[in-house]
């Protein structure tokens, strides 16, 4: 079986109270869950571990539906790390998975990772058709000798704080909303590669970069950002879409870094988008275009409250 193969590679050293979930986004409501599992691991002298998952569920259980990543596994787990989990245990979400009841699933938990208690969200449910409720999991715990502790959610302007919100706001675009209900700038990450070469003709080399094709990108426009090189931050401004003056064109990000002049192509870039500047427009000739990315150089080292040498228009 997959998913015991997976939980059997921890071998925990001690007890372990755990969570349960995607935890896509790492949002302050996920943090606020988290703060609550590590505090009362470390007054219970146990470990805390988050049980998360290679693939969204929604793959297995609703592939129709597309529904692109906040963040990718590797960017999940070091965020939780940084909250101050003990392990985070990722499983393949699999057919197999699917079918378990909860009592099944819980028992390997049991078996594998040490578990004495459960710390879950007011919704949350796991096992075979979403079977494990909190009700039936209290049962369970009863059954099974661990506890089960319920978190109320964390809450912003009288709004749950969730995956999905962050998903409506970089759908329009809100920055200062994802920072609100994140608590950190919108993260992208993605290796240099070859482009067209039209921002360098205009005198804004810019970089492409190869984004993964599920990740969550923010609505099309300009972006004021901070890119990071070798942990250095640089601002630059980000274009996210199809620029639509030149027909034909795919939907890209490219980045405009305006104190860096070395070559990075096949690096890799990490942009902090900060706040949106413009939707994208389509100019009738270039020198228009150019004209208007000087002002969203102006603009943006406004927001970034960072010097520059003043680009003529």
């Amino acid at each position: 079986m997959q998913v015991e193969k997976e939980l059997a590679e921890l071998s925990p050293k001690k007890d372990m109270l755990l969570t349960v979930g995607v935890f896509d986004g790492v949002h302050l409501g996920h943090k606020h869950l988290i703060a609550q599992l590590t505090t009362n691991a470390k007054r219970q002298n146990l470990l805390s571990g988050v049980v998360t998952f290679h693939q969204h569920p929604q793959e297995i259980l609703s592939p129709q539906t597309k529904l692109p990543f906040l963040t990718d596994l590797a960017k999940r787990m070091a965020l939780l790390k940084n909250e101050g989990v003990d392990a985070t245990i990722p499983l393949s979400f699999t057919d197999e998975l699917v079918q378990l009841n909860a009592s099944r699933f819980l028992n390997l938990l049991k078996k594998h990772l040490r578990m004495r208690g459960l710390v879950v969200g007011p919704d949350f449910a796991l096992g075979r058709n979403r079977e494990g409720n909190i009700d039936t999991i209290r049962s369970l715990g009863q059954d099974m000798n661990f506890s089960v502790t319920v978190i109320p959610p964390a809450m912003i302007d009288n709004e749950v704080v969730s995956s999905t919100a962050i998903r409506d706001s970089l759908a329009d675009g809100n920055m200062k909303r994802v920072l609100k209900l994140t608590g950190r700038p919108f993260i992208l990450n993605g290796n240099v590669i070859s482009g067209e070469g039209r921002g360098a003709k205009l005198g804004f080399p810019t970089a492409n970069l190869d984004i993964d094709p599920q990740q969550a990108l923010p609505a099309d426009g300009v972006y004021a950002t901070w890119t990071y090189i070798d942990n250095q931050a640089y601002p630059s401004m980000t274009n996210v879409g199809r620029r639509p003056t030149f027909p034909g064109s795919e939907r890209t990000v490219e980045v405009l870094l305006l104190d860096y002049h070395n070559n990075l192509y096949g690096r890799e870039l990490k942009i902090d988008i900060i706040e949106r500047l413009r939707s994208e427009k389509q100019f009738n000739t270039a020198e228009e275009l150019k004209n208007q990315i000087a002002k969203d150089i102006k603009r943006g080292r406004a927001i970034l409250n960072t010097p520059g040498i003043e680009v003529k228009l």
